[in-house]
């Protein structure tokens, strides 16, 4: 029996630590998790699942409008903010329970309390004593908010699934997915939405022609988009709305304002340094490609690491780590081809490299693209394109990088990333017989390349 209270100790009850922990279990070690605040951690509570139920729930405002060139009489109109968010505080708290169940039913135990490192071996657990063998450390990350004037009035992801009542001029700052997906959310809910992004174009690091699209059709909703814009502080006025004082010297008044401007490691006063764990400058724990941090019997998984911050990518390593550490497994975890999609409305889509990206790598790519209107549409009379577009190796043919704008985009990208990750070539794509009639048979029947740039061309 080993001298320490458990085989393994995780801190963070969130996707990675959860799917560690009851793993781990069921292969036969002695396990607790610890977690303060709530289990299922970001993904659950205030993260992806909350936010989808949102956007469904804004959807409906465009369903219906649509609805009536359809046949149908949907009048009168109105929507209850309070209806959706108590709803969706049941379908979190059923979650939580599943949670719950999981890690408890595979033998683990559940700490409800926060736990810190004293050293290598040991936790204060609530105030409790506790030691471990191994230690995983899957806090995930927290929301960042700069320092700037007023800061105090600021709101982010965290708070925004729990607002009481939703008022009418909402300004989100940032250009990520997060600050993306809200913007469309409260716009669909029927609210005044102005978005400021500090940089030329939001959704950085996404495929540049989709990024484009997607801010053109963002525009057509009626959303004021507003970028190369930074706001310097935030005055409450006596009304109790918000006056932001934009860099230039343009004021901006809101009722609420939302900050989703990045995202940090959640590492701050875990007693990190106490058990010799090395962090980089942005506080993300170091590890090597086997999730080993700098001390030898501590791991780290998930968002709390500078690797790629998606839930899926978070259980894949929560699992493959319970599996080689306990149940003598070689399980490893790809980090290429990694699909993922922005709930924007549109929805953006995307798996394998950009444009740019392989364009980088391979030097010649092939370039295939196609802009339509949903077939709906053709019915509804809604001003709405769908993008789709593949990028091709041209020495290998194969397809290195696929990206869609448009309704569902995600539920397309997740079958196509498996011939991604297979190696599927152009040709394959080509010989595959299109479900018709479907937004994603585009796919498989697109067969001319876009010109080449001037520069490639004269190469």
């Amino acid at each position: 029996m080993s001298k320490h209270d458990y085989d393994f100790f995780v801190i963070g009850a969130g996707s990675g630590g959860t799917r560690a922990s009851r793993i781990a279990a069921a292969h036969g070690a002695r396990v607790a998790v610890a977690e303060d605040l709530y289990l299922g951690g970001t993904c659950v509570n205030v993260g992806c699942v909350p936010k989808k139920l949102l956007v469904y729930g804004s959807h409906f405002s465009e369903e219906f409008e649509d609805a009536a060139k359809f046949g149908w009489t949907v009048e009168p109109r109105g929507h209850d903010w309070a209806t959706l968010i108590a709803n969706k505080d049941v379908e979190i708290a059923r979650l939580n329970g599943i949670y719950q169940r999981l890690i408890e039913g595979a033998g683990a135990k559940i700490y409800d309390a926060r736990a810190t490192l004293t050293d290598a071996h040991t936790l204060d657990v609530g105030g409790e004593t506790v030691t471990a063998e191994t230690i995983l450390v899957a806090v995930g990350g927290w929301p960042s908010v700069p320092d700037i004037p007023g800061k105090e009035h600021i709101l982010t992801s965290n708070e925004a699934f729990h607002i009481e009542t939703l008022p009418e001029r909402i300004v989100v700052v940032g250009g990520g997915y997060i600050a993306v997906e809200f913007a469309g959310i409260f716009h669909g809910l029927g609210r005044k939405v102005t978005q400021l992004y500090r940089g030329p174009l939001f959704l950085r690091g996404f495929d540049d022609d989709c990024r484009e699209f997607l801010a053109e059709e963002m525009l057509k909703k009626g959303l004021d988009l507003r970028f190369n814009s930074v706001v310097e502080c935030i005055t409450k006025q006596d009304d109790g709305s918000l006056v932001l004082d934009l860099h230039g010297g343009e004021t901006l008044e809101c009722d609420l304002v939302m900050y989703a401007t990045g995202r940090h490691p959640n590492t701050a006063g875990l007693g990190l340094e106490r058990a010799g764990v090395k962090t980089n400058e942005r506080g993300a724990i170091v590890i090597d490609k086997d999730w080993r941090t700098s001390t030898s019997n501590i791991y780290a998984i998930g968002d709390v690491t500078d690797r790629i911050q998606l839930t899926p990518i978070a259980i894949a390593e929560g699992h493959a780590l319970a599996d080689r550490l306990y149940n003598k497994s070689n399980r490893m975890v790809s980090y290429d081809h990694v699909a993922s999609t922005v709930f924007s409305q549109p929805n953006l889509g995307t798996v394998g490299l950009t444009e740019a990206q392989a364009r980088a790598q391979y030097g010649a790519v092939d370039i295939y693209k196609s802009a339509f209107q949903p077939m709906k549409h053709t019915i509804s009379g809604r001003d709405e394109r769908s993008l789709m577009k593949l990028v091709v190796d041209r020495k290998s043919d194969r397809v290195v990088g696929l990206h869609i704008v448009g309704p569902e985009a995600g539920e397309i990208v997740q079958g196509f990333a498996v011939a991604i990750k297979a190696g599927a070539t152009k040709a394959m794509f080509d010989a595959t017989i299109g479900i018709h009639p479907t937004a994603a048979e585009e796919f498989v029947t697109m067969r001319t390349p876009e010109p080449e740039p001037a520069q490639e061309a004269a190469e």
